[in-house]
Protein backbone atom coordinates (compact mmCIF):
# COMPACT_ATOMS: atom_id res chain seq x y z
CA UNK A 1 0.00 0.00 0.00
CA UNK A 2 0.87 3.41 -0.65
CA UNK A 3 -0.78 5.33 1.82
CA UNK A 4 -1.16 4.80 5.25
CA UNK A 5 -4.98 2.93 6.56
CA UNK A 6 -6.06 3.28 9.60
CA UNK A 7 -8.55 1.44 11.19
CA UNK A 8 -10.93 3.08 13.86
CA UNK A 9 -12.80 0.60 16.49
CA UNK A 10 -15.29 1.78 18.74
CA UNK A 11 -15.38 -0.13 22.22
CA UNK A 12 -18.75 0.92 23.63
CA UNK A 13 -18.63 -0.88 26.67
CA UNK A 14 -14.91 0.39 27.20
CA UNK A 15 -15.81 3.54 26.71
CA UNK A 16 -13.08 3.70 23.82
CA UNK A 17 -11.81 3.99 20.53
CA UNK A 18 -8.70 1.75 19.46
CA UNK A 19 -6.47 3.14 16.26
CA UNK A 20 -4.79 0.00 14.36
CA UNK A 21 -2.46 0.18 11.04
CA UNK A 22 -3.67 -1.79 8.21
CA UNK A 23 -1.33 -3.29 6.77
CA UNK A 24 -0.58 -6.02 3.65
CA UNK A 25 -3.04 -8.65 5.47
CA UNK A 26 -1.77 -7.66 8.88
CA UNK A 27 -3.27 -4.92 11.62
CA UNK A 28 -0.41 -3.15 13.91
CA UNK A 29 -2.68 -1.66 17.27
CA UNK A 30 -1.59 2.31 17.80
CA UNK A 31 -3.47 3.37 20.38
CA UNK A 32 -6.16 3.36 22.13
CA UNK A 33 -7.95 6.27 23.79
CA UNK A 34 -11.12 6.75 26.05
CA UNK A 35 -13.98 8.65 24.89
CA UNK A 36 -16.60 7.91 27.08
CA UNK A 37 -18.81 4.41 27.60
CA UNK A 38 -21.22 4.06 24.88
CA UNK A 39 -19.13 4.37 22.04
CA UNK A 40 -21.03 2.97 19.61
CA UNK A 41 -20.78 4.73 15.93
CA UNK A 42 -18.11 7.53 14.92
CA UNK A 43 -18.09 9.27 11.42
CA UNK A 44 -14.37 10.53 10.06
CA UNK A 45 -13.34 13.14 8.33
CA UNK A 46 -9.81 11.36 6.71
CA UNK A 47 -8.97 15.09 4.67
CA UNK A 48 -8.85 17.43 8.67
CA UNK A 49 -7.86 14.19 10.46
CA UNK A 50 -11.38 14.83 12.41
CA UNK A 51 -13.91 12.23 13.90
CA UNK A 52 -17.41 12.69 15.27
CA UNK A 53 -18.17 10.44 17.48
CA UNK A 54 -21.36 9.74 19.76
CA UNK A 55 -21.01 8.61 23.36
CA UNK A 56 -24.18 7.46 26.10
CA UNK A 57 -21.84 8.67 29.35
CA UNK A 58 -22.10 10.81 31.35
CA UNK A 59 -24.91 12.45 29.07
CA UNK A 60 -25.78 11.59 25.13
CA UNK A 61 -23.31 13.65 23.10
CA UNK A 62 -21.26 14.15 20.02
CA UNK A 63 -17.65 14.95 20.56
CA UNK A 64 -15.19 16.00 18.21
CA UNK A 65 -12.30 14.12 17.84
CA UNK A 66 -8.44 15.25 15.91
CA UNK A 67 -6.63 12.08 15.21
CA UNK A 68 -2.86 12.44 15.10
CA UNK A 69 -2.22 10.06 11.99
CA UNK A 70 1.21 8.77 13.02
CA UNK A 71 0.83 7.79 16.54
CA UNK A 72 -3.56 6.95 16.56
CA UNK A 73 -3.99 9.15 19.51
CA UNK A 74 -7.36 10.79 19.40
CA UNK A 75 -7.35 14.24 21.45
CA UNK A 76 -11.00 15.94 21.92
CA UNK A 77 -11.71 19.38 20.28
CA UNK A 78 -15.30 19.80 21.31
CA UNK A 79 -18.35 18.44 22.59
CA UNK A 80 -22.13 18.83 21.98
CA UNK A 81 -24.87 16.68 24.27
CA UNK A 82 -28.05 15.49 22.38
CA UNK A 83 -31.19 14.38 23.31
CA UNK A 84 -31.39 10.90 23.21
CA UNK A 85 -27.81 8.67 22.21
CA UNK A 86 -27.16 7.82 18.62
CA UNK A 87 -26.94 4.76 16.73
CA UNK A 88 -25.37 5.93 13.65
CA UNK A 89 -23.52 9.29 12.35
CA UNK A 90 -22.55 10.27 8.53
CA UNK A 91 -21.05 13.07 7.30
CA UNK A 92 -21.93 14.65 4.23
CA UNK A 93 -19.28 14.91 1.31
CA UNK A 94 -17.18 18.14 1.92
CA UNK A 95 -17.96 17.14 5.45
CA UNK A 96 -20.04 20.43 6.27
CA UNK A 97 -23.26 18.61 7.15
CA UNK A 98 -23.28 15.54 10.02
CA UNK A 99 -26.24 13.57 9.73
CA UNK A 100 -27.39 11.31 13.24
CA UNK A 101 -29.91 8.82 13.58
CA UNK A 102 -31.48 7.81 17.29
CA UNK A 103 -32.71 4.85 18.04
CA UNK A 104 -33.88 5.30 21.50
CA UNK A 105 -35.34 8.86 20.42
CA UNK A 106 -36.88 7.90 17.04
CA UNK A 107 -35.18 10.64 15.04
CA UNK A 108 -32.68 12.23 12.28
CA UNK A 109 -30.98 15.03 12.09
CA UNK A 110 -28.49 16.94 9.93
CA UNK A 111 -25.99 19.74 12.03
CA UNK A 112 -23.92 22.25 10.53
CA UNK A 113 -20.30 21.70 10.76
CA UNK A 114 -17.31 24.18 10.95
CA UNK A 115 -14.13 24.55 12.69
CA UNK A 116 -14.38 21.25 14.09
CA UNK A 117 -17.45 21.02 15.71
CA UNK A 118 -21.42 21.41 15.34
CA UNK A 119 -22.54 25.02 15.24
CA UNK A 120 -25.94 26.37 15.52
CA UNK A 121 -29.28 24.47 15.91
CA UNK A 122 -30.32 21.49 13.49
CA UNK A 123 -31.13 22.09 10.08
CA UNK A 124 -33.77 19.20 10.01
CA UNK A 125 -35.41 16.90 11.82
CA UNK A 126 -36.89 13.28 10.31
CA UNK A 127 -39.24 11.09 12.82
CA UNK A 128 -39.58 7.77 12.85
CA UNK A 129 -39.51 5.11 14.97
CA UNK A 130 -36.10 2.86 16.25
CA UNK A 131 -33.92 4.97 13.34
CA UNK A 132 -31.14 2.71 13.41
CA UNK A 133 -29.10 4.43 10.40
CA UNK A 134 -28.39 6.84 8.07
CA UNK A 135 -26.47 7.20 4.84
CA UNK A 136 -26.14 10.12 1.48
CA UNK A 137 -24.82 9.67 -1.79
CA UNK A 138 -22.01 10.47 -2.92
CA UNK A 139 -22.58 13.83 -4.53
CA UNK A 140 -24.74 14.53 -1.02
CA UNK A 141 -27.54 15.62 -2.35
CA UNK A 142 -29.68 12.37 -0.98
CA UNK A 143 -29.80 11.03 2.40
CA UNK A 144 -31.41 7.48 3.57
CA UNK A 145 -33.00 7.07 7.34
CA UNK A 146 -33.90 3.13 8.02
CA UNK A 147 -36.54 2.75 10.41
CA UNK A 148 -36.60 -0.59 12.36
CA UNK A 149 -39.59 0.25 14.21
CA UNK A 150 -41.44 1.33 11.38
CA UNK A 151 -39.81 -1.17 9.07
CA UNK A 152 -39.18 1.73 5.86
CA UNK A 153 -36.57 3.71 4.22
CA UNK A 154 -36.89 7.46 5.16
CA UNK A 155 -35.72 8.88 1.78
CA UNK A 156 -34.74 12.81 1.20
CA UNK A 157 -33.17 15.54 -0.15
CA UNK A 158 -30.41 17.88 1.14
CA UNK A 159 -30.63 21.18 0.42
CA UNK A 160 -27.77 23.73 -0.18
CA UNK A 161 -28.25 25.47 3.12
CA UNK A 162 -28.33 21.22 4.87
CA UNK A 163 -32.56 21.22 5.39
CA UNK A 164 -33.81 18.21 4.09
CA UNK A 165 -36.70 17.64 2.54
CA UNK A 166 -38.47 14.44 1.72
CA UNK A 167 -38.98 12.42 -1.89
CA UNK A 168 -42.31 11.54 -3.28
CA UNK A 169 -42.87 9.31 -2.29
CA UNK A 170 -41.22 10.04 1.36
CA UNK A 171 -40.78 6.48 2.54
CA UNK A 172 -40.22 2.69 0.91
CA UNK A 173 -41.67 -0.45 2.87
CA UNK A 174 -39.35 -3.00 3.91
CA UNK A 175 -41.33 -6.45 4.39
CA UNK A 176 -43.47 -5.89 7.70
CA UNK A 177 -41.75 -7.37 10.82
CA UNK A 178 -38.26 -7.80 9.08
CA UNK A 179 -36.95 -4.92 11.07
CA UNK A 180 -35.04 -3.10 8.79
CA UNK A 181 -31.55 -1.93 10.19
CA UNK A 182 -28.16 -0.82 8.13
CA UNK A 183 -28.23 0.24 4.48
CA UNK A 184 -25.43 1.07 2.21
CA UNK A 185 -24.97 2.22 -1.51
CA UNK A 186 -23.44 0.36 -4.28
CA UNK A 187 -20.35 1.86 -5.88
CA UNK A 188 -22.05 3.28 -9.20
CA UNK A 189 -25.14 4.20 -6.63
CA UNK A 190 -27.56 2.22 -9.13
CA UNK A 191 -28.91 0.46 -6.33
CA UNK A 192 -28.79 0.50 -2.15
CA UNK A 193 -28.64 -2.89 -0.11
CA UNK A 194 -30.55 -3.28 2.90
CA UNK A 195 -29.84 -5.69 5.97
CA UNK A 196 -32.80 -6.57 8.35
CA UNK A 197 -32.40 -7.65 11.80
CA UNK A 198 -35.16 -10.01 12.72
CA UNK A 199 -35.62 -11.70 9.48
CA UNK A 200 -32.24 -11.68 8.43
CA UNK A 201 -32.44 -10.65 4.42
CA UNK A 202 -30.58 -8.41 2.61
CA UNK A 203 -32.54 -6.59 0.14
CA UNK A 204 -31.70 -4.85 -3.02
CA UNK A 205 -33.52 -1.94 -3.72
CA UNK A 206 -33.48 -0.08 -7.65
CA UNK A 207 -32.02 3.62 -7.16
CA UNK A 208 -32.35 6.70 -9.69
CA UNK A 209 -29.10 8.23 -9.12
CA UNK A 210 -31.08 11.43 -10.71
CA UNK A 211 -34.08 11.63 -8.38
CA UNK A 212 -32.90 9.40 -5.64
CA UNK A 213 -35.82 7.44 -5.70
CA UNK A 214 -35.32 3.79 -4.06
CA UNK A 215 -37.18 1.43 -4.81
CA UNK A 216 -37.47 -2.51 -3.13
CA UNK A 217 -36.35 -5.14 -5.47
CA UNK A 218 -35.30 -9.19 -4.36
CA UNK A 219 -33.87 -10.39 -1.43
CA UNK A 220 -31.83 -12.96 -0.12
CA UNK A 221 -31.62 -14.74 3.65
CA UNK A 222 -27.97 -14.18 5.17
CA UNK A 223 -28.68 -16.78 8.18
CA UNK A 224 -26.55 -19.44 8.31
CA UNK A 225 -29.76 -22.38 7.56
CA UNK A 226 -27.64 -25.13 9.78
CA UNK A 227 -27.90 -22.65 12.90
CA UNK A 228 -31.67 -23.21 13.49
CA UNK A 229 -32.68 -19.63 13.93
CA UNK A 230 -36.44 -18.64 13.27
CA UNK A 231 -38.01 -14.98 13.03
CA UNK A 232 -37.59 -12.47 15.13
CA UNK A 233 -39.50 -9.62 16.83
CA UNK A 234 -38.78 -6.17 18.62
CA UNK A 235 -38.53 -6.62 22.51
CA UNK A 236 -37.03 -10.58 22.13
CA UNK A 237 -33.63 -11.42 23.32
CA UNK A 238 -31.74 -13.46 20.40
CA UNK A 239 -29.44 -14.92 22.09
CA UNK A 240 -31.89 -16.62 24.59
CA UNK A 241 -34.19 -17.35 21.88
CA UNK A 242 -32.09 -18.43 19.25
CA UNK A 243 -33.60 -15.71 17.16
CA UNK A 244 -32.02 -14.57 13.86
CA UNK A 245 -30.33 -11.50 14.41
CA UNK A 246 -28.73 -9.63 11.52
CA UNK A 247 -26.54 -6.58 11.69
CA UNK A 248 -24.45 -5.02 9.44
CA UNK A 249 -24.13 -4.51 5.26
CA UNK A 250 -21.08 -3.66 3.12
CA UNK A 251 -20.07 -4.05 -0.56
CA UNK A 252 -16.59 -5.71 -1.09
CA UNK A 253 -14.35 -6.18 -4.09
CA UNK A 254 -14.91 -3.46 -6.41
CA UNK A 255 -18.84 -4.72 -6.26
CA UNK A 256 -18.81 -7.78 -6.67
CA UNK A 257 -19.58 -9.17 -2.97
CA UNK A 258 -22.03 -7.85 -0.39
CA UNK A 259 -21.28 -8.74 2.84
CA UNK A 260 -23.30 -9.01 5.49
CA UNK A 261 -23.44 -9.95 9.48
CA UNK A 262 -25.83 -11.53 11.73
CA UNK A 263 -24.84 -12.09 15.42
CA UNK A 264 -26.32 -14.86 17.21
CA UNK A 265 -24.51 -17.50 14.97
CA UNK A 266 -21.77 -15.17 14.76
CA UNK A 267 -21.53 -15.43 11.27
CA UNK A 268 -20.57 -13.18 7.75
CA UNK A 269 -22.66 -14.09 4.49
CA UNK A 270 -20.61 -13.67 1.20
CA UNK A 271 -23.54 -12.72 -1.37
CA UNK A 272 -22.43 -12.63 -4.92
CA UNK A 273 -23.34 -9.46 -6.96
CA UNK A 274 -23.42 -9.58 -10.99
CA UNK A 275 -22.31 -7.21 -13.02
CA UNK A 276 -25.82 -4.89 -13.27
CA UNK A 277 -25.94 -5.32 -8.93
CA UNK A 278 -28.16 -7.79 -8.78
CA UNK A 279 -28.20 -10.19 -5.80
CA UNK A 280 -27.48 -13.35 -6.77
CA UNK A 281 -26.45 -16.64 -4.00
CA UNK A 282 -24.87 -16.88 -0.69
CA UNK A 283 -21.39 -18.07 -1.92
CA UNK A 284 -19.67 -18.11 1.62
CA UNK A 285 -21.08 -18.26 5.41
CA UNK A 286 -18.06 -17.59 7.49
CA UNK A 287 -17.68 -18.23 11.30
CA UNK A 288 -16.02 -14.81 13.01
CA UNK A 289 -15.98 -12.94 15.98
CA UNK A 290 -18.73 -13.21 18.40
CA UNK A 291 -21.88 -11.03 18.13
CA UNK A 292 -20.25 -8.84 14.69
CA UNK A 293 -22.48 -6.34 15.39
CA UNK A 294 -19.90 -3.95 12.72
CA UNK A 295 -17.79 -4.27 10.26
CA UNK A 296 -16.39 -2.36 7.19
CA UNK A 297 -14.22 -2.78 3.43
CA UNK A 298 -11.31 -1.15 3.63
CA UNK A 299 -10.48 1.18 0.56
CA UNK A 300 -8.94 -1.17 -1.00
CA UNK A 301 -11.95 -3.24 -0.93
CA UNK A 302 -10.59 -6.52 -0.58
CA UNK A 303 -9.42 -5.83 3.48
CA UNK A 304 -12.43 -6.77 6.08
CA UNK A 305 -12.23 -5.84 9.70
CA UNK A 306 -15.34 -7.58 12.10
CA UNK A 307 -15.54 -6.09 15.44
CA UNK A 308 -16.64 -8.90 17.53
CA UNK A 309 -19.48 -7.22 20.79
CA UNK A 310 -19.31 -10.11 22.89
CA UNK A 311 -15.40 -10.87 22.42
CA UNK A 312 -13.76 -7.25 22.67
CA UNK A 313 -11.59 -7.74 19.49
CA UNK A 314 -11.28 -7.37 15.93
CA UNK A 315 -10.52 -9.94 12.91
CA UNK A 316 -8.99 -9.19 9.79
CA UNK A 317 -10.18 -10.87 6.48
CA UNK A 318 -9.19 -10.81 3.24
CA UNK A 319 -12.02 -11.40 0.20
CA UNK A 320 -10.57 -13.40 -2.78
CA UNK A 321 -11.69 -13.03 -6.05
CA UNK A 322 -14.04 -15.57 -5.83
CA UNK A 323 -15.24 -14.78 -2.75
CA UNK A 324 -13.42 -16.31 -0.08
CA UNK A 325 -12.77 -14.54 3.08
CA UNK A 326 -9.79 -15.62 4.64
CA UNK A 327 -8.69 -14.79 7.93
CA UNK A 328 -5.30 -12.78 8.09
CA UNK A 329 -5.10 -11.42 11.55
CA UNK A 330 -6.68 -10.82 15.27
CA UNK A 331 -6.63 -8.29 17.79
CA UNK A 332 -8.17 -7.56 20.67
CA UNK A 333 -9.46 -4.09 21.20
CA UNK A 334 -11.85 -3.48 24.11
CA UNK A 335 -15.17 -4.69 25.89
CA UNK A 336 -17.68 -3.85 23.58
CA UNK A 337 -16.11 -3.31 20.23
CA UNK A 338 -19.04 -2.50 17.88
CA UNK A 339 -18.16 -0.23 15.20
CA UNK A 340 -15.44 0.01 12.18
CA UNK A 341 -14.09 2.96 10.05
CA UNK A 342 -11.10 3.55 8.11
CA UNK A 343 -9.39 6.66 7.65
Amino acid sequence: MTETTLVLVGNAKAGTVSVLKLGEGSLEPLSTSTIGAGTGTFAVDAAHSLVYCATKQPEPAIVTLRLDRSSGVLTEVARRAVADPLAYLTLTRDGDLLLGASYHGGWGVAWPVADGGLVGEETSRVEHANLHCVVTDSASRYAYFVSLGDDLISQTAIGEDGVLTPLDPPTVAAPEGSGPRHLVLAADEHAAYLVTEFSGEAIRLERDPATGQLTRAESVSIVDPEAGLTHSRFGADPMAEHLIWGADVHVARFGSYLLATERTASTVAVVSLDADGLLGGVVGLVPTEAQPRGFAVAPDSRHVVVAGEGSGSVALYELSDEGELVKRDRHETGAGANWVRFA
